[in-house]
This record gives structure tokens, sequence and C-alpha cells, in this order.
């Protein structure tokens, strides 16, 4: 466990939220690739992902924890302090109002199914990530992260795209296979990357966090 918080953790955690906030921002719109119906954030979710795997690789399912849920507090706020920016009375010079409320009203509907689809996968992704290292000790980096976003983007998209999207006209359930195969491809893609940050996380921090005695309680923030 890392006792002090190094500056590479920070940026690491920086980073992840900033992915996580942009991607809800994002998300809002829905691509079409031909017959593939997909949110647009579907290339940025996967970075979520591959960062939280960087976070417990290296500093264990602790740390993704606290990141995981720091990344859910800040979400919160941005999507707060957006409904404030909706609300306020706009200047009679300013044409932007509709287009603000289009991009940044985010129903209840919407906030539900993204912040719900957000903890579980996320914490999914975290357990496996972490149970698997210590069941292959340490190795098959590739098994780890690809395996672990498999389910964990599994439950992420199953929950997000059913909840935010089903009774759309253009809700089809084949979009949460398309979504989720995207998100598997990208993450494979990134394997490379992956294991990169990790080595060279894991060299300058001299640590390489095994969770063999750790409390899998997502809601144990403080432990």
């Amino acid at each position: 466990m890392v006792m002090n918080v190094s500056h590479r953790l920070v940026m690491i955690t920086a980073i992840f939220v900033t992915v996580l906030i942009t991607a809800n921002i994002v998300g809002v719109k829905v691509v079409s690739f031909g017959n593939f119906i997909l949110p647009a954030a579907v290339v940025l979710f996967p970075l979520s992902y591959i960062f939280g795997d960087i976070l417990t690789e290296v500093y264990g399912y602790r740390w993704a924890r606290k990141v995981i849920w720091l990344g859910f507090f800040c979400n919160l706020i941005f999507v707060l302090f957006a409904w404030v920016g909706q609300i306020l009375p706009p200047a009679p010079l300013w044409e932007g109002q509709e287009a603000y409320e289009s991009i940044l009203g985010y129903t209840p509907r919407l906030l539900v199914a993204s912040f719900s689809g957000y903890l579980a996968g996320e914490f999914v992704n975290s357990f496996i990530l972490a149970k698997m290292k210590i069941l292959t000790r340490g190795r098959w980096l590739w098994s780890r992260t690809i395996g672990s976003t498999i389910v964990g983007q599994g439950l992420d998209t199953l929950i997000f795209i059913t909840a935010a999207y089903f009774g759309a006209p253009f809700f089809v359930p084949v979009m949460i296979l398309y979504h989720w195969l995207a998100k598997i491809i990208i993450e494979t893609i990134a394997t490379p990357f992956t294991y990169v940050v990790v080595n060279f996380l894991k060299k300058k921090e001299a640590i390489d966090t095994y969770d063999s005695e750790t409390n899998f309680n997502p809601f144990l923030i403080s432990g």
C-alpha cells in the first residue's frame, strides 16, 4: 500500500477524472457508423477503464476505490453546477440557452444510468483485475486488463444503454453488443500502452501491489 501520495498518482487520478467527465459530456451525442448506432463517448469510456486498470495494477484496489469515488463526486459536482447554469436567467442578447440545455441539460434518467453504470462497471473491473493478479501471480497483464474489461465494461454498457435509451426510437438491444465490443477492441489495442505505463510506474514508484488481504467492500472509502 502506498503511504505517501506521489505526483505520478496525482497525475493518473487527474487524467482518470478528466476522461470521465469529458466522456459524460460527449456521451450525450449518438453517432452512426452505417448500421452501428453508438454514444459518441464510446471512444472515451474505455480510457477510464485503462487508467482504472493502471491504478489497480500498480497501486492496488484500495487506491483504485478512492479514485473511483473521487471521480463519482467530481462528476456529481459538474452536473450540479451545469444544472445551476441552466436555470440561471440568460442574458437577452445570448442565444445559446437552447443549445446549452440540449447538451448539458441532463435528465434524471440519463444521470441515474450514467452513475449506476460507472460505479458498477469500475468496481467490478478493479475487483476482477486485483483478484486475477493474485491468481496469475502477477503474470500475463494482458489477460487481466482485457478479462476485467470484458466483464466490467459489459456490466457498465448493459446498465447504461438500457437505462438511458430503452424506449427511445433508435434503441435496439444490439446497441449494447456494439458498444461493448467497441470498448473491448479499444482496450485490446491500447494494451501495449498499458504495459508501458504500468512498467514505468512500477519502476519509478518501486511498488507492485497485491491485494491479498484487501477488504473489497466498495463503500469502505477510508480503508
